[in-house]
């Protein structure tokens, strides 16, 4: 016991010391500026921007346009568009559009970011007039400078990940506090870690890599947050590690922004397989690697709590005083880190929330209390004599977004209801004689907030089908696609989609319901 003890507290005592090298490292940032200031002089690079959309219009039209109105040369640049079997007419945009490349994946399902992007590099892989990639997400804003601020940046680093600045106007209250945590990670710990010259994780939502190193390692990895940690470790690896840099900055709704972190049973699996390939002569490889140890804060204030304890009452290799004294090296260290953190009053309040959010959290996720949700859930929806048809679907936002969600079908002694759950929000309706009635409810409270059921029922090609049923599942479509050479109706249910679906009025559903 006693030896874990001191483990322990030599974990943490490093930490500190870490925490408030940062922090001390972090009040200086100059070397940004004077890059930022002199951006405009470096050496013109040839790059290639790469959007991926996916049902994003309205912004995507957005970024194109503050494309063409950036100040970087044009001849110096070419947007690659990637549509990845999008039912928003994006490629409406694109008309007679010299300006963008576009791919246009259609007819073979979605294929995901990874691979779209993965297919368009094997095709510029070939193409070596470009020297660097510039991945932008389609829901992405930038400013006017944005180009000219990532070639000046290239200059000295290979591989950059830039700030993400959330609109946090329409936030919820846990929402705000894991913005405001994620506003001050960026301005101090990845800052910092950037000012000492250490490794960031790379993020697909703006990533600059030059081609060279892209052509050395195959690819790239953007399956999800888990695969990008991975992929930044292969970067420290090859020593080309990434580097984050805050003045390549884009703009995001929070609408559309997904809040991301690694998990923790993924950081230690990674851990343990990094930590047999650390060689000599690559120490940014092997900070990243022990970076992933990084504790959280709950975790460093219950080591604190024992040792103290235990320090304070029995015999310790190191005087209560002096254990005394590195958790204050560690407060002095936070009160350091918030001066350049270019956080506002109010945001440091709800960042002093997070612990309590962390906590609630963790507490959520452990296994009992998992299991015991779930157990109550699980009475809670199947009730004896209860049937259910679970269907994942999507919905579209007012932003031309759309967003993956699920509808549970159920018939409950002789009556329908429709259960919709998006994330950990639910929403069931009443009880009715008919599942449509029921399907209804559900499309009227969507339309409430601006939001479109992307089924048939809901499609202006959609003819519900009198077969004799209560709750009418059954109707045909309408619609040309795949080929206006098909004449005939063909049978759908009312909850399949397809990549023609088109909203329709709310009319036609109370029509059909009459009928």
């Amino acid at each position: 016991m006693e030896l874990i003890l001191d483990i322990l507290y030599i974990y943490v005592t490093v930490y500190s010391l870490y925490f408030l090298a940062l922090a001390i490292r972090n009040l200086n940032d100059k070397p940004f500026k004077i890059e930022k200031r002199y951006a405009q002089y470096a050496e013109k690079d040839n790059l290639a921007v790469i959007i991926y959309a996916r049902n994003n219009k309205l912004t995507l039209e957005n970024l194109i346009k503050e494309l063409k109105m950036q100040d970087y040369p044009v001849d110096n640049f070419r947007v690659f568009v990637i549509l990845d079997n999008c039912s928003d007419n994006s490629e409406q945009l694109f008309v007679n559009e010299p300006f963008v490349n576009l791919i246009n994946i259609k007819n073979v399902g979605t294929v995901g970011k990874d691979q779209a992007i993965s297919m368009l590099i094997e095709r510029l892989s070939k193409d070596n007039t470009i020297n660097a990639y510039v991945f932008v997400d389609a829901d992405r804003s930038i400013p006017g400078n944005f180009l000219t601020t990532v070639n000046s940046a290239l200059v000295h680093n290979s591989v950059l990940s830039g700030e993400t600045l959330i609109l946090t106007d329409n936030l919820g209250p846990v929402d705000k506090i894991k913005a405001a945590y994620q506003k001050y990670h960026m301005n101090f710990m990845r800052k910092a870690r950037s000012l000492f010259g250490l490794a960031a994780t790379a993020d697909s939502g703006v990533f600059v890599i030059k081609k060279s190193i892209v052509d050395e390692v195959g690819s790239v990895d953007f399956k999800d947050i888990n695969s990008e940690l991975k992929y930044s470790m292969l970067l420290s690896k090859i020593k080309v590690p990434c580097t984050y840099n805050p003045n390549i900055q884009t703009y995001v709704d929070t609408a559309n922004y997904e809040f991301r972190k690694p998990r923790l049973s993924a950081r230690l699996e990674l851990f343990k397989n990094c930590f047999t390939q650390i060689r000599a002569g690559n120490f940014t490889f092997a900070e990243h690697t022990f970076s992933l140890l990084n504790p959280n804060i709950w975790t460093v204030a219950l080591i604190y709590a024992v040792i103290m304890k235990h320090s304070y009452r029995y015999y310790f290799f190191v005087d209560f005083r002096i254990v005394l004294l590195t958790f204050l090296i560690l407060v002095g260290g936070f009160g350091i880190s918030l001066i350049n953190s270019k956080l506002r009053f109010r945001e440091i309040i709800l960042l002093c929330l997070y612990p309590v959010y962390s906590l609630c959290h963790i507490i959520k996720n452990l296994p009992p209390v998992r299991f015991a949700r779930n157990k109550i859930a699980k009475r809670e929806e199947l009730p004896e004599g209860t049937e259910k048809l679970a269907i994942d679907v999507f919905v579209m936002n007012n932003a031309g977004r759309e967003l993956p969600c699920q509808l549970e079908f159920i018939s409950e002694s002789g009556l329908a209801k429709i259960k919709f759950i998006y994330k950990n929000k639910k929403f069931v309706t009443g009880r009715h004689l008919r599942m449509i009635d029921a399907l209804h409810e559900i499309r009227q409270k969507l339309a409430d907030y601006g939001l479109i059921l992307k089924i048939c029922s809901c499609c202006k090609y959609f003819t519900s089908e009198a077969d004799g049923s209560t709750n009418m599942l059954k109707g045909f479509c309408n619609s040309d696609y795949p080929s206006p050479s098909i004449k005939e109706n063909r049978p759908t249910l009312i909850w399949n989609s397809c990549t023609e679906f088109e909203p329709a009025e709310v009319t036609n559903i109370l029509e059909e319901i009459s009928e």
